[in-house]
């Protein structure tokens, strides 16, 4: 797999798990409602995936380094994955109870977040348990922090 590919690829999975997971532990804690939780994915799916392909377009441009073809491999591999795995979000949502269903997608980006750590600390010839341990407890830390927003918004405000 080319570099630019790469790029996009772990920059939009990344993105993909951490912020998803993020909005839809906020939503549920702020709403208790499946209806919303699945409109966050879908918008987030949209919205965002073409804002970190944006995002990436412009950093790999602002480089000066890459050729128009390289930041295009990029902007498309962060656009696509990004979108595409914040719609295997929806999976559990529409199969399970709301509850089980945030179970299963926290166990869910978290074991695709450890095998995309595992795969990098592997290439870079890292401690694979660090560098997954560095990845993971970032991304605890956003479900953490959204999880008690949603219930501080949710509590403020209604």
């Amino acid at each position: 797999m080319n570099h630019s590919t790469k790029v996009g690829l772990s920059f939009g999975l990344t993105s993909g798990i951490v912020t998803t997971l993020g909005l839809m532990i906020g939503l549920y804690s702020g709403t208790q409602s499946k209806l919303i939780v699945l409109g966050g994915i879908l918008t987030i799916a949209i919205a965002d995936a073409f804002s970190d392909a944006l995002g990436i377009h412009i950093s790999e441009e602002s480089e000066n380094k890459h050729t128009t073809k390289e930041i295009w491999q990029s902007t498309i591999a962060t656009f696509l994955s990004k979108f595409v795995f914040a719609q295997t979000f929806t999976i559990p949502i529409i199969l399970f109870s709301l509850d089980t269903a945030i179970i299963v997608s926290i166990i869910w980006g978290l074991s695709a977040l450890s095998i995309l750590s595992y795969s990098i600390a592997k290439e870079q010839k890292a401690n694979p348990w660090k560098v997954i341990g560095e990845h993971l407890a970032i991304a605890v830390i956003v479900i953490i922090l959204t999880h008690y927003t949603g219930d501080w918004i949710s509590k403020t405000f209604s």
